[in-house]
């Protein structure tokens, strides 16, 4: 019989107030009951920490920074506080399925050696009042540091990550936007990774999300990203032409005034 692991769900908020109420309920209702949920308030000044605390659940775990982090030094710092066997995200503005943890631990159940699980999404257009299936084609599992450069397809909101894998890795501090994208990149090359091709969650897209500010940002990291890594990607067989490709993209539209979709 497969033990039922503790789960450490996190939630790192910043001013996230507007949808954090149906966040969280989506984490209560999950039909998966033994999880923790790790809120790690990085200075909000708005009502978040008021909705949190008015849920009464002792699963429910409130932390609140010092100073103002970064998005990835905050995450880093939201690990240091959880207890479970395996980590997952959740942010403020986001759904996850009733189901979402109980497939994820039903699949370890079956491979056991997997510590690393994602799966397909949904997004939600809060402006056009539409959903759809993020990915039509199907995910990669196995070693796929390549299949991420050439299209890359995990969203942090979907994860099952074994948190021994933070013992030797954590995200890059320095970053805002792509932190998930570069450790998963990294970690991508020490171990297999494990697809789940059905939707498990819903990516709510919105203003704030895709404001003009973060494409800015976006494109910044993205740049950086490539500098500093493609002499050590290339070295090892990796191709970066594809990310390239992309970041002139981004580049364009961001120039055209004109807000890109992922």
């Amino acid at each position: 019989m497969f033990n039922k692991p503790q789960i450490s769900i996190l939630m790192n908020c910043y001013n996230g107030q507007r949808y954090l109420g149906e966040a969280i309920k989506s984490v209560i209702n999950q039909t998966y009951k033994n999880w923790e949920l790790i809120f790690y308030d990085n200075c909000s000044t708005d009502n978040s920490k008021e909705i949190f605390k008015s849920f009464n659940d002792k699963r429910l775990k409130y932390f609140k920074s010092k100073k103002k982090l970064r998005l990835y030094d905050a995450r880093n710092m939201a690990i240091q506080k959880s207890t479970g066997k395996f980590i997952t995200f959740l942010d403020t503005d986001d759904i996850w399925l009733k189901n979402k943890l109980k497939i994820q631990i039903q699949f370890l159940s079956k491979n056991k050696q997997a510590q690393f699980i994602y799966s397909n999404y949904y997004i939600l257009n809060s402006k056009k009042k539409i959903k759809y299936i993020a990915y039509n084609s199907s995910l990669s599992s196995g070693y796929i540091t390549q299949d991420l450069l050439d299209a890359y397809k995990v969203g942090i909101l979907t994860v099952l990550i074994d948190k021994k894998i933070f013992k030797k890795n954590n995200f890059n501090k320095k970053y805002n936007i792509i932190g998930d994208f570069d450790f998963f990149l990294n970690i991508s090359r020490k171990i297999k990774f494990y697809a789940i091709q059905k939707p498990l969650v819903i990516y709510r897209l919105h203003d704030a999300n895709y404001s003009k500010k973060n494409m800015k940002n976006y494109v910044i990291e993205l740049s950086f990203w490539i500098d500093k890594n493609k002499k050590e990607y290339e070295n090892v067989g990796f191709s970066l032409i594809n990310q390239k490709f992309y970041l002139f993209k981004i580049k364009l539209k961001y120039l055209l005034n004109s807000i890109f979709y992922h």
